[in-house]
């Protein structure tokens, strides 16, 4: 059975954050994803898990200075490898409160000197500091449209940085929305690259809406990782085009279960 988490920083936006835990409980998911847990001590973000019955899954890394200057990281900026060092140790103690197993880390923007030589070593010194806590390290191809000048965009590329790495906890997270955008061919795509795929996204062009309505064959894509017997979590990084329990419908319009 695939395992489906809610992304809590997009879905059940209808409510506080600290309140969408139960939310998505009761809706049905087991486990949970967001962007950014940091304005939230630990301690309350795991009692919130304890309660809901939820699981932490996946969460980013520090994107550094996001409403000021628009960053979308620090990990491949040269010069601010301290601070990076810094974000990693802050999002370890947050995985460690949240028993949450996988970052995403953000690897900056090009126009703010973002580049692969510097992701790399950061990444390298911080993949056994995450693989004694027992976390795995995850970057992910973004696309252009949504986030002009991201250091990732086609999948190769995110592969080509974690053969460099060469580090067995890092690996790729495959966002099935931003692959349709810049590469399309998503089932081969999927056949290719499942076994490093340590975490995949959903959601459909060009809204980023929920996954059963739009150029994208979901049902398609969920046959597939079940007849591969996908076990990974399967993150709902979609924009809920109205309400979200309404929104939904998508689970019995594709034949899939939130529960595992």
């Amino acid at each position: 059975m695939l395992r489906f988490a809610a992304n809590l920083s997009l879905l059940f936006h209808e409510v506080p954050f600290l309140q969408r835990f139960d939310l998505a409980a009761q809706a049905g998911f087991r486990g949970v994803e967001c962007l950014f847990p940091y304005a939230y001590s630990p301690n309350d973000l795991a009692a919130r898990l304890a309660d809901s019955g939820l699981q932490q899954v996946l969460f980013n890394t520090s994107p550094g200075d996001f409403e000021e200057r628009g960053e979308r990281g620090i990990a491949g900026i040269p010069g601010r490898e301290a601070e990076f060092s810094a974000s990693l140790a802050q999002a370890l103690r947050y995985a460690d409160a949240l028993a949450c197993p996988r970052l995403h880390v953000l690897a900056g923007l090009i126009q703010h000197g973002a580049e692969s030589a510097t992701l790399i070593k950061n990444l390298q010194k911080a993949a056994p500091l995450a693989a004694a806590q027992g976390v795995e390290l995850l970057i992910e191809p973004i696309n252009s449209r949504d986030i002009p000048g991201y250091l990732i965009n086609r999948t190769s590329e995110a592969l080509s940085l974690i053969e460099q790495v060469g580090a067995t906890n890092v690996r790729l997270q495959l966002d099935l929305y931003h692959r349709q955008i810049v590469e399309g061919e998503l089932i081969a795509a999927l056949e290719a690259y499942l076994p490093i795929a340590a975490h995949l996204q959903i959601a459909q062009p060009p809204d980023r809406g929920e996954p059963d309505s739009g150029e994208i064959d979901y049902r398609a894509v969920f046959g597939l990782l079940e007849q591969h017997s996908y076990q990974e979590w399967i993150g709902c990084e979609y924009k809920p085009r109205g309400g979200t329990l309404e929104g939904l419908a998508w689970v019995k319009h594709l034949g899939v279960s939130l529960g595992a």
